[in-house]
């Protein structure tokens, strides 16, 4: 039986990983909403609506704090390019920490 060690590049790579996913997750949330505002949104589906309420559930609560602390500028919303930015550099931070 061949059992592969973890080491601490591993598990750099791994916490490096979940952040470029929450930031795909963000990123999305914030593309699906735009486009919706603009009147793209299709008919009902199932699938669309369970997809959108995921997005809106994993995005929402890092993006309300963010909210709360940055004013609106005439109607545009920083607090996602904000949060992406954070979270890049956490995944700097903390990749560099790890390995």
């Amino acid at each position: 039986m061949l059992v592969e060690a973890i080491t601490r590049l591993d598990v750099a790579n791994y916490v490096g990983d979940l952040f470029t996913v929450y930031i795909i997750v963000i990123f999305l949330y914030v593309l699906l909403n735009m486009l919706f505002q603009f009147g793209l949104r299709p008919s009902y589906s199932r699938w669309l609506d369970v997809l959108l309420d995921f997005l809106r559930d994993c995005a929402e609560p890092f993006l309300r704090v963010f909210r709360r602390l940055l004013p609106m500028l005439g109607g545009l919303d920083l607090s996602p390019m904000i949060a992406i930015i954070v979270l890049i550099v956490l995944r700097g931070i903390l990749r560099n920490a790890i390995s």
